[in-house]
């Protein structure tokens, strides 16, 4: 084990997998028939060149890249760990750069570069359960984006009829090739800037609800069965 240990630490390596797995994600998206359901959405905020922020769970992050309009500047949070690093060298191949941080978890420089780029009419993509759960439970972190920045909060989710859902904490989505695909939006999702913190949890509250429904929607239209979200954390805790 050890040996393969190290060849996965190599550089060249993580590159090469890196490529492979962006050249896997436009296999499927080639092989696959896709429908959209709620595209108007940010259709509606690309037509008023709008920036926003796009949030996915983390377990549905593989095809996301396909849902944007390639046309409009996006970014998405990554964490800086090796799974994170991972990420932000996959979807570099796929034209979307990435910042490094957290929007919860001390990342104060990152939240002000992300305030920064949607100031500057560039949207943020963010994994509210991200990056290490629970599993599809919003964090405040992204309410309090949207709040300092006047940006909305666009939920988006993803389903294929063939997939392999794997066995780790965010259960993430493998979609197969040669499938049907569905993207399922939800309505946007606005904070005002004088928010306090009973109005921050409802928000949070909203964007968890939205995102598990328009994700549940995506797999009931692919005919496959939900993932059920983790318990809440004061379950866990009890």
């Amino acid at each position: 084990m050890r040996p393969f240990k190290r060849i996965l630490e190599s550089d060249a390596v993580r590159a090469g997998l890196c490529w492979l797995g962006a050249l896997y994600i436009r296999f499927v998206h080639a092989t696959s028939r896709w429908s959209a359901v709620g595209g108007e959405v940010p259709r509606a905020l690309w037509h008023e060149r709008r920036a926003f922020i796009l949030c996915f769970w983390h377990g549905r992050l593989l095809m996301i890249p396909y849902c944007w309009n390639a046309r409009r500047p996006i970014r998405t949070l990554t964490s800086d760990h090796r799974d994170g690093r991972l990420i932000a060298r996959t979807t570099a191949h796929l034209g979307i750069p990435t910042l490094v941080g957290s929007s919860s978890r001390g990342g104060a420089s990152a939240l002000r570069a992300m305030v920064r780029s949607l100031a500057q009419g560039e949207s943020i993509g963010i994994t509210p359960d991200g990056p290490r759960g629970p599993r599809m439970r919003a964090t405040a972190g992204i309410v309090k984006l949207a709040r300092l920045s006047g940006a909305p909060i666009v939920p988006v989710g993803y389903s294929t009829g063939r997939r392999r859902v794997l066995d780790t904490w965010d259960r993430f989505f493998v979609a197969l090739p040669f499938s049907r695909g569905a993207f399922v939006w939800g309505d946007a999702i606005e904070v005002e800037p004088g928010a306090d913190s009973h109005a921050i949890e409802r928000a949070r509250q909203a964007v968890e609800t939205s995102l598990n429904a328009v994700t549940a929607e995506a797999d009931r239209i692919c005919g496959v069965e939900p993932v059920a979200p983790a318990p809440p954390r004061s379950e866990r805790s009890g």
